[in-house]
């Protein structure tokens, strides 16, 4: 079987899709406690990157086109401010600096594995696993993955702090 394109995602039909190596992952559509996490996430985020101006952040339902062959929705992205070239009119084209992943029992296999194998060699610096079930969270930087123990910090994001706790309260 051939392998899938932007042009072959394009025609789909509306839905949450991804294409990673070429293969065509449907992805369900979140629960609340899943958009809850995210809302937490963002509401730290933007206004970090608003008052620091050193970037911005997107949630899904975004297109990252990090290949011909890996068209991505991630939860959250951050895209630094010397990056924000690849944010065009209809998707995102490259890497973003910070990849967020809220995980789901049907999306846990392809997030933990084929998406951080696929950030990694896209030149994704940090990818941010968050684990809702059991409430942790994970960064995986430079090929190594750190549980985060307290508190959410990034060389990424001089300055910003968040309390694990606070991303699932």
């Amino acid at each position: 079987m051939a392998q899938l394109t932007y042009e072959d995602y394009a025609e789909l039909p509306e839905g949450r899709y991804e294409i990673i190596d070429g293969d065509l992952y449907l992805q369900a559509s979140p629960t609340p406690r899943h958009q809850e996490i995210v809302l937490n996430l963002l509401m730290h985020l933007h206004p970090y990157l608003r008052h620091h101006g050193n970037g911005e952040v997107f949630q899904a339902r975004i297109d990252v086109l990090l290949s011909e062959h890996d068209i991505v929705e991630p939860d959250i992205i951050v895209i630094k401010s010397e990056r924000a070239s690849i944010v065009g009119e209809k998707n995102v084209q490259g890497a973003p600096n910070i990849v967020i992943e809220v995980l789901s029992e049907e999306t846990r296999h392809v997030d933990e594995v084929k998406k951080r194998q696929l950030y990694e060699r896209s030149g994704v610096e940090e990818y941010w696993i968050v684990e809702s079930v059991i409430e942790q969270v994970w960064i995986n930087r430079g090929g190594a993955s750190e549980r985060v123990e307290e508190t959410i910090t990034s060389p990424l994001l001089p300055g910003f702090s968040l309390d694990v706790r606070e991303v699932f309260a």
